[in-house]
């Protein structure tokens, strides 16, 4: 995994030296190596730059910017597969110097054209500048886990990893995208193709993007889509027939993810997802195996005591680290470094800790993300199913009216329940669930921080909501049921936008390498196929997977409630943070910023000073929002 940067300036003002400012500040992506590709002609200038983490092929033949005849390429991920495709190439008469994936995608690519991803599983990023069609190709993988961010505006094309490359670029202009900041408050987020900046985009998931040096023409075209899967009908399949050959789709896709030259660990959490990882890959042979853990200490949601068991169980080589709460909070002063787009999930914190406790031992390290999204992990599909049933059993003219009767009375003049926690967010949510119930309601309901009631008065500027994909209808008619919907929205929202965010950025500020083997898309493309039963089978969660994992681990020792690491942000907020939080949200910052409305930011401060613990997330995003402005903007 590397970091990747570079241009096609049409104006002809940008430099060697501006490439190499933009490659520097991906130094954390990349310690191992650096190069530069420039060129300049009569119709653009044009640099490549790349930041290397060397994973595979460590010697000089695996450099980049790589080229091939008339091809330049710029890459960041892996590739797994990359020997089995070198295999076919070599048939049709290719010749490889080296034994890097890197090399393989120009062959291909000369080969195949853009129907070269079609073959690749793996986790990629990349630019390829080719001479002879006079076209700049770049292209990210099927889920997104590998970032790739672009800004065109007034001839100039900018490519990177991470935002913060754009910055060093004189012709970069950094203006506020008030709809993607707006939509940060909401979801915690930027939601995707969006980007915090004007003129910025992010390259979906699943597609390929041509700019054409002649026509100066951007045209981005999708290969890969999660619908292609979940629009088909589903499998007439067993389920003892369905549990093995979704293993045996786990078993190739975790062998994969352990193709490297250095060594590679896993984060071990102790739940379903990261489990079953350890214990298909123990299993399989590949020696012992290296897990890591982060505990936290006088807590009640502590997971790294089940972990601990589970490595003992599979025989790993356990590594935990227990940290207290200086450990953590030491790390929000660099959260806006990081995340150099607004980021509100403050499970970036223990991602990072681990993060920076995996990188003593191995420079890859497996993360088991993407198992809610693929098997029905997820608290929400529970609700749905069970609430979505018990309000659309009522008749809507009774909806309407309770609707209508609760919009006349504020929630906390409720007796007994207008004074418990989270009350006035669930009596909002149930106003809007009751007059329209339906799978779409219930996930943007569920996925927002802020209504957009409470969004227009949080605003000091009026905008509109972008169009994202949770407003997207993909699913078709025939195919369509609840639990399919939302993990399908899932799959490309949360995953992508957030959980795929924090995993990369926090791994790479430490020069390492994550992976994401429930990713592969094999995995996807099976089970988007399989019953909802085997999903989700009266009120069990994940149920296929759980089935797998009591092959190699005793169900008691795993039948536990989902836990997770304990953040306590209500009370940092409240103790630790509230000179933070009171600086940043102060007037003057808030001005400085002129995207929040003062006064209602006051009454959220004193609402939740004077015990109102349940704004604690949406004060958590407007800090976030107010650290990262001063951090970029200012």
């Amino acid at each position: 995994m590397c970091g990747i940067a570079g241009f096609i300036d049409f104006h002809k003002r940008s430099s060697e030296n501006d490439l190499s400012s933009m490659s520097d500040t991906l130094v954390h992506r990349g310690p191992d190596g650096s190069g530069l590709f420039f060129e300049e002609n009569g119709d653009f200038s044009l640099g490549l730059g790349h930041r290397r983490l060397s994973i595979i092929d460590l010697s000089d033949t695996g450099k980049q910017p790589m080229s091939y005849r008339n091809l330049h390429i710029v890459f960041n991920g892996e590739i797994y597969n990359y020997n089995e495709i070198k295999s076919e190439l070599s048939k049709f008469g290719h010749r490889f110097n080296g034994h890097s994936d890197t090399e393989m995608i120009l062959h291909a690519y000369e080969t195949w054209g853009e129907k070269c991803l079609d073959r690749f599983i793996g986790m990629f990023s990349f630019t390829i500048f080719d001479r002879t069609k006079n076209e700049l190709f770049c292209a990210r993988d099927r889920a997104g886990v590998k970032p790739f961010f672009y800004y065109y505006h007034d001839g100039i094309f900018l490519f990177a990893s991470e935002l913060k490359a754009f910055h060093v670029h004189p012709r970069f202009k950094k203006e506020l995208n008030i709809s993607s900041a707006a939509a940060f408050l909401q979801h915690g987020n930027v939601p995707g193709p969006h980007c915090i900046f004007k003129n910025c985009l992010k390259l979906r998931p699943g597609h390929f993007l041509k700019l054409n040096l002649r026509s100066k023409n951007v045209l981005e075209e999708p290969y890969w889509n999660v619908y292609d899967s979940y629009n088909k009908p589903k499998l007439n399949i067993g389920f003892e027939e369905a549990k093995k050959e979704t293993e045996h789709i786990l078993s190739s896709a975790f062998r994969y993810r352990m193709v490297s030259d250095v060594p590679v660990g896993v984060f071990l959490s102790g739940g379903y997802d990261s489990t079953c990882l350890s214990a298909i890959l123990q299993a399989n042979g590949v020696g012992k195996l290296k897990t890591f853990t982060i505990g936290i200490k006088d807590s009640k949601l502590d997971e790294a005591p089940y972990a601990k068991q589970i490595a003992k169980y599979l025989g790993t080589e356990h590594h935990e680290l227990y940290c207290d709460e200086n450990d953590a909070l030491n790390l929000i002063p660099m959260l806006p470094a990081v995340y150099d787009e607004p980021f509100g999930d403050q499970s970036a914190i223990p991602t990072m800790l681990v993060s920076k406790l995996a990188v003593r031992d191995v420079k890859v390290a497996l993360s088991a993300d993407g198992g809610d999204e693929a098997f029905g992990g997820y608290n929400r599909y529970g609700f749905l199913l069970k609430q979505g049933s018990w309000l659309n059993s009522i008749p809507s003219p009774l909806r309407n009216l309770a609707s209508s009767i609760m919009g006349t009375v504020k929630a906390e003049r409720i007796p007994y329940f207008g004074d418990t926690y989270n009350f006035a967010n669930r009596y909002e949510k149930l106003k809007l669930l009751l007059r329209d119930p339906s799978p779409e309601n219930f996930m943007l309901s569920l996925s927002k921080q802020y209504s957009q009631k409470e969004l227009k008065k949080l605003l000091a500027i009026n905008t509109e909501e972008p169009e994202t994909l949770y407003n997207k209808k993909f699913l078709k008619n025939e195919f369509h049921t609840g639990l399919s919907y939302m993990m399908a929205i899932d799959y490309q929202t949360y995953l992508v936008d957030d959980i795929l965010q924090k995993v990369d950025r926090a791994t790479m500020a430490f020069s390492l390498e994550g992976r994401e083997p429930f990713l592969d898309h094999r995995i996807i493309e099976f089970v988007a196929r399989l019953p909802d039963s085997y999903k989700y089978n009266k009120g069990v969660k994940k149920y296929i997977l759980r089935e797998i994992v009591h092959k190699y681990i005793p169900k008691e020792m795993m039948d536990r409630p989902k836990m997770g690491f304990a953040i306590p942000i209500e009370n940092w907020l409240d103790k630790d943070l509230k000179s933070l939080v009171l600086d940043h949200l102060s007037p003057s910052n808030l001005k400085s910023s002129g995207l929040l409305n003062q006064k209602q930011v006051e009454e959220l401060l004193n609402g939740f000073f004077n015990g109102k613990k349940e704004f604690a997330l949406k004060i958590w995003y407007l800090l976030m929002f107010q650290m990262w402005y001063k951090k970029w903007m200012v």
